[in-house]
């Protein structure tokens, strides 16, 4: 009896839900045709995109119009449809089937808006579907773009085929901040994460078990490790030790300054739990910062400065250069030289990140210092590593802040920090990176309704990088370790030196 009353209500009610549907659409007629193509918001006009991405819903970037409409087209007769009055709302279902039938090809997308005058569509624009897929998801740390104090921040995950978000951990379990997260090859099951204020402590996670607190200052170093990368065994993690500052600009595009008054490398032996040092890594006249290991595992790459005279503020004179020493894994020990891969000349280098295939790297170039997350002329080079040649992304930076950026784990994809978007708030951006290093055009972060997403949400993303799924976090066990009085204490290799 139940099962014939919902039969009948479903039978009721379901072509009423479709006459509704079919209602709220309404028919593109009489359009002005244009002869130009749709200035959309975000713009995704010839991106390059992975196979398994989100639904790109846009907008109008003419906030005066009332509806948008959009036919997406294959060169197999497919299609798919959507409208709506602040944005698109593609179905995220239909959308992962077009482009699975559309891997190696293009997208036409035909757009029309409706304003006071009528209907008006524009010239159709492509979209190019890779078969490169991208991983899983993103992992950031989401914080407001202040310069003298922050509130609440945390890190999340986001997963790149929809658009859930979810929390790893939030500084309103502990009282501090919660920063330099850091996971090898993008595998959640080993993580490196820093928290700093009164319960500061490093938190270390191996093979997806609990996390465990460290106090990495020792009497041989200067400081907390910080600026983590992963070796590719799991066995080291690299660290920078940096004593820091910052000044404000009272006039100057970039707003604020934060420089090494001191800095130091050294890499974290997770099997013996020493650090492994070297006098060359650790020299007082040097300012050395974000190492990363090469993909083989047998180099490091670091950026380093000669360092200002003592009480000298002149931060237009530094200068960082990308320099590499040789690092032997078996036996945990350094090169007896280091090389200059890219001489600082007038511009300074920052945020080296190695392809995991070996081929490339890519870095931020800034006029000078290393915090080019606040210098607007910052922009994204990459090094073929097999050529020595070096050239600007040019596809992919902006007239403004290119910064902090790393790779997909099968090194055909960067992901971004950019403030092309309002000049403030940092986002996500996604660019291609071929076999031969050609490089397409950047695009941001998809959202279910972006222009309200991005308005509404006054945080800044912060050190976006790739993991392979989802990171299973436990943030009550991880906040118990952070507010325990405990902490597991870093050695140091006897004799090093």
């Amino acid at each position: 009896m139940k099962k014939t009353i919902y039969t009948l209500l479903i039978s009721y009610f379901l072509p009423l839900a479709s006459y509704l549907l079919i209602a709220c659409t309404e028919t593109v007629s009489d359009a002005k045709q244009e002869k130009m193509q749709p200035d959309i918001y975000p713009d995704y006009l010839g991106v390059t995109i992975p196979v398994n991405i989100a639904p790109l819903n846009f907008c109008m970037a003419n906030e005066k119009a009332l509806l948008i409409d959009a036919v997406i087209t294959d060169r197999h007769g497919n299609s798919m449809h959507s409208q709506g009055e602040e944005s698109l709302d593609l179905d995220l279902d239909d959308w992962h089937h077009l482009l699975g039938q559309n891997a190696c090809d293009s997208l036409t997308v035909t757009v029309s808006a409706k304003f006071d005058d009528g209907w008006h569509t524009y010239l159709p624009f492509s979209i190019y579907v890779s078969s490169d897929s991208i991983d899983y998801g993103i992992c950031y740390r989401l914080i407001e773009p202040g310069y003298e104090v922050w509130s609440k921040m945390g890190i999340y995950e986001r997963d790149l085929s929809s658009f859930d978000e979810r929390p790893l951990i939030e500084n309103t379990q502990f009282e501090g901040c919660v920063n330099c997260h850091s996971f090898n090859r993008g595998n959640p099951a080993n993580m490196s994460l820093h928290i700093r204020g009164p319960h500061g402590a490093t938190l270390l996670r191996q093979n997806g078990g609990p996390v465990t607190a460290y106090n990495t200052k020792t009497d041989q170093t200067l400081g907390l490790c910080v600026y983590p990368y992963w070796h590719p065994s799991g066995r080291y993690i690299a660290y920078s030790t940096n004593a820091t500052s910052q000044l404000f600009h009272i006039a100057n595009r970039n707003r604020i300054e934060v420089f090494d008054t001191a800095s130091d490398l050294q890499v974290y032996d997770i099997e013996k739990n020493e650090l492994l040092l070297s006098p060359l890594l650790k020299q007082d006249s040097i300012y050395e910062t974000f190492p990363v290991f090469s993909a083989d595992g047998r180099s490091l790459y670091f950026c380093a400065a000669h360092a200002l005279p003592e009480g000298s503020h002149q931060l237009d004179s530094l200068h960082y250069s990308l320099c590499r020493i040789d690092f032997d894994p078996v036996t945990g020990t350094f090169g007896n030289r280091i090389d200059t891969i890219i001489n600082a000349d007038g511009f300074s280098v920052s945020f080296p990140r190695p392809s995991y295939d070996g081929r490339f790297l890519c870095y931020t170039v800034s006029d000078y210092g290393q915090f080019s997350i606040w210098h607007h002329e910052a922009d994204l080079y990459l090094l073929d590593l097999a050529t020595g040649e070096s050239r600007p992304m040019t596809e992919a930076n902006s007239d403004d802040t290119e910064s902090f950026h790393n790779w997909s784990t099968n090194s055909r994809w960067l992901v971004l920090s950019s403030r092309r978007d309002d000049g403030l708030y940092t986002r996500p951006y996604f660019c291609h990176v071929d076999a031969k290093g050609h490089v397409g055009k950047a695009f941001m972060l998809p959202q279910r309704h972006p222009r309200q997403f991005y308005r509404d949400r006054f945080y800044s993303y912060n050190v976006p990088d790739f993991i392979t799924g989802p990171t299973h976090f436990d943030s009550r066990q991880a906040s118990r370790a952070i507010n325990a009085e405990s902490r597991t204490n870093f050695g140091v290799r006897k004799n090093i030196e």
